[in-house]
């Protein structure tokens, strides 16, 4: 069983676009999503800078448009029948709803765009931020995560949780961290998943108010707790929860494998999720999409499933 991840935030690089805009289809779907949402981002994805290209704002839009038209290169109709089920990571959710069939691409990328600017609306209210906790005893991080009124933000699975709230008590966490662990301050613009985060679901409810979802024609499964979702509107509701709840992903690997995952393929712009696989998902063979190069390994790992 294959199931194909979408990367979330912080998966884009400066240029990752450029050997995509090969492809006339890609180029072509990334000029039509950049007119529609008034975001150049045949630029962002090739000529911006790291800055330019870490705000919210385009970033999130960036990274699911490029998921978006991978996919769609990726998954011809006879090979989409032989995918196992999608899922996506933070704002990777997205790509894969789209991909799943919940929403439809302009739906999924004006919902993203709107998602992006609310929550850099939301995180400006407040300085705040996030640090990846690496290789602590997850019952310790989590007690003093609440001592230091912090909140967890990603489970992501092999002994990585990223945590997330006030500077100066990331900086506690930093200067006293959990027994043998390594705390890693992230880039970001603001405490994401988290408490902070709900000036932006309160936007997010309205702008899911006018979405007409389509029930999934893949099985997908939710950052929430690792289930499977059969109901395009729960799922659509849960992409609105998500934006100031933790992203389990965690959970989402371990439903893989109860699931009999055989291979795991990462839409662009890939590594992230595939290197996580590589340790949660020991000996489970995956492929990175980072430009097309990378299909045909994809589609053979999909043309040997029956």
């Amino acid at each position: 069983m294959i199931v194909v991840v979408c990367p979330g935030q912080g998966s884009q690089t400066p240029g990752f676009l450029e050997p995509w805009l090969a492809l006339p289809a890609f180029s072509a779907g990334l000029q039509h999503i950049s007119e529609d949402l008034g975001l150049d981002l045949l630029a962002h994805g090739t000529i911006s800078d790291a800055d330019t290209i870490r705000d919210t704002a385009i970033a999130q839009p960036l990274i699911v448009a490029a998921g978006i038209l991978t996919l769609e290169t990726l998954l011809t109709p006879e090979r989409r029948d032989r995918i196992g089920g999608i899922a996506g990571h933070s704002v990777g959710e997205l790509t894969a709803a789209a991909g799943a069939g919940i929403l439809n691409t302009s739906e999924a990328v004006r919902f993203v765009h709107a998602r992006g600017m609310a929550m850099q609306a939301a995180a400006a209210l407040i300085p705040t931020g996030m640090s990846a906790v690496i290789g602590a005893d997850e019952t310790e991080l989590l007690a003093r995560v609440a001592e230091l009124g912090l909140e967890p933000a990603n489970f992501n699975g092999s002994g990585q949780i990223v945590v997330a709230g006030a500077l100066d008590a990331l900086a506690a966490l930093a200067e006293t961290p959990p027994t043998r662990a390594r705390v890693i301050p992230l880039q970001v613009a603001g405490a994401f998943h988290t408490r902070y985060m709900r000036p932006a679901v309160e936007r997010m409810t309205v702008v899911a108010d006018s979405l007409r979802p389509d029930n999934p024609t893949l099985p997908i499964w939710t950052n929430r707790d690792g289930s499977q979702v059969k109901d395009g509107t729960r799922f659509v509701d849960l992409l609105v929860a998500q934006v100031s709840s933790p992203v389990r992903w965690d959970r989402c690997m371990e439903a893989f494998a109860a699931a009999g995952v055989t291979g795991i393929i990462e839409v662009a712009p890939a590594g992230a999720l595939v290197g996580l696989a590589k340790r949660g998902l020991k000996g489970v063979p995956s492929v990175a999409i980072k430009t097309p190069d990378d299909l045909p390994a994809a589609w053979a790992m999909i043309d040997q499933q029956s």
